[in-house]
């Protein structure tokens, strides 16, 4: 789809104001097209998209479908029974996913796709951010807002469009990128995969989109990632902290929750790096930056600088305020091993004397399927407070069979200290009295939980970031 194609689109997209769907809508008003939408919500990245031009409403209904419409984008949560979708279908207009036109634009650049169960946002916005500081000028689309790259998509006159691949309903599939990082392979989506080997064999077919004189990175220390490379006809490399991988991270050091480690390549020292952004895990994710990078043809120099510099996407244990000695941050973990990473680079960055976490779980599904292995996630944080399940996708059926109290009381079982608390107004109320200096208290969940943590901010006293 060029340039000149996409300037006279009249563009309707239901579910306009979800992370990746938002971004490329933001993403289609800068190359020219006309955008219009709906939500079920409003948001903050709907004003936005009104203040750039894009019509937005929260009627979703028949009539919102614009008389002129030439095409139709769906989130992959739109079922067949929407009546926006069905009211396109009627009228013979061409209906597609996301992730169809997302592959469509990719297309016509030599396209740089993350996937991975985990890391997939931050590492996308990393390579982004390394690409421009190169002066590369990538186009981007990212499942997050990115302050450093001023939103979560962007037009870049560079031929690299660097994208989020998403493995939800396989949209990855729709992707042909000449360079790909798979950066871990989990449970996760088991709301439309029938198990383990299922989101395997998806990763596997992602991986087989590469062309022969193309580039996949992987996660050497997963054997998932590692089983999905054989057979295939491009180059790999791998990274890790283990000998043998293609990009090392060796001798690993944290000062204060953020990591330096030298680098080597195919056994050979590269050079030192001292990351930004906290956490272990944004070791393995700086690696996969690095190896894409370096294949896009950019200098160390310019590696090493954006590494450092890169402060992360927004939600991505992202600090709300300091107020009296009392942090408080906010982060979009959802999964399990996400939790894990979360809390402990919370502790290592922060030292808190208590770390309450507030975790809200995403979906009924996810939060049924994985029950003992969320209970297990939470050792690390000393007070848990967990309010209703976030509802989103899940039938009524799905909703019945698992609530946020049977969370509490595994985790409970698992000697943790958690509580159910269902409204937010009360989680508030009790923090501003129980939280004392040297605490931080951390949201966590993909939904909305960040209302709690931005207005236990306003509660204590201190000013949100602006």
């Amino acid at each position: 789809m060029s340039r000149e194609q996409i300037e006279k689109l009249r563009v309707h997209m239901i579910g306009i104001g979800g992370c990746g769907m938002s971004g490329l809508a933001a993403m289609l008003l800068r190359c020219g097209a006309r955008v219009s939408g709906t939500d079920a919500r409003v948001s903050a990245e709907l004003t936005r998209l009104e203040q750039s031009g894009a019509r937005i409403s929260t009627q979703q209904v028949a009539e919102s479908v614009p008389p002129d419409a030439d095409l139709v984008v769906i989130s992959a949560a739109i079922p067949p029974t929407h009546p926006e979708r069905v009211e396109a279908e009627q009228r013979g207009l061409r209906v597609i996913k996301y992730a169809e036109l997302l592959g469509l634009l990719m297309a016509r650049h030599d396209g740089i796709a993350i996937a991975g169960t985990h890391g997939k946002s931050t590492t996308t916005a990393w390579v982004t951010y390394v690409l421009r500081q190169a002066g590369l000028d990538p186009n981007f689309v990212v499942g997050a807002t990115v302050e450093q790259l001023g939103g979560g998509s962007g037009v870049g006159n560079g031929p690299h469009f660097v994208v989020e691949a998403c493995e939800y309903d396989r949209s990855f599939l729709n992707l042909t990128p000449r360079r790909a990082a798979i950066l871990n392979i989990e449970e996760d989506h088991l709301d439309c995969y029938a198990d383990l080997h299922a989101i395997q064999q998806a990763f596997a077919a992602f991986a087989r989109r590469v062309p022969p004189d193309g580039l996949l990175v992987l996660n050497g220390q997963d054997p998932r990632c590692r089983a999905v490379a054989e057979g295939l006809s491009c180059r790999v490399e791998t990274f890790g902290a283990h000998d043998g991988a293609t990009w090392q991270a060796a001798d690993i050091v944290a000062e204060s929750g953020r990591y330096r480690f030298l680098v080597r390549h195919a056994g050979q020292t590269f050079g030192p790096l001292r990351l930004g952004l906290a956490g272990r895990h944004n070791v393995d994710n700086a690696l996969a930056v690095i190896a894409l990078s370096r294949d896009c043809g950019v200098s160390w120099e310019h590696i090493e600088r954006g590494l450092a510099e890169f402060r992360g996407a927004h939600r991505r244990l992202e600090l709300r305020g300091v107020v009296h000695g009392i942090s408080v941050l906010d982060d979009y973990a959802h999964h399990p091993t996400e939790i894990r990473a979360t809390l402990a680079a919370a502790r290592e960055r922060y030292a808190p004397r208590r770390l309450w976490c507030v975790f809200q779980p995403h979906q009924h599904s996810r939060t049924r399927f994985l029950l003992a292995d969320f209970a297990r996630s939470f050792s690390l944080a000393d007070e848990v407070i967990v309010p209703d399940i976030y509802f989103v996708r899940d039938s009524e059926r799905e909703r019945e069979l698992v609530c946020a109290q049977d969370l509490v009381q595994r985790i409970t079982a698992q000697g943790g200290h958690a509580r159910y608390v269902p409204d937010f107004a009360e989680i508030v109320g009790l923090l501003a009295r129980d939280v004392r200096p040297g605490d931080i208290v951390l949201t966590m969940g993909a939904g909305n939980i960040w209302k709690v943590a931005d207005e236990l901010v306003q509660r204590l006293g201190g000013h949100l970031p602006a």
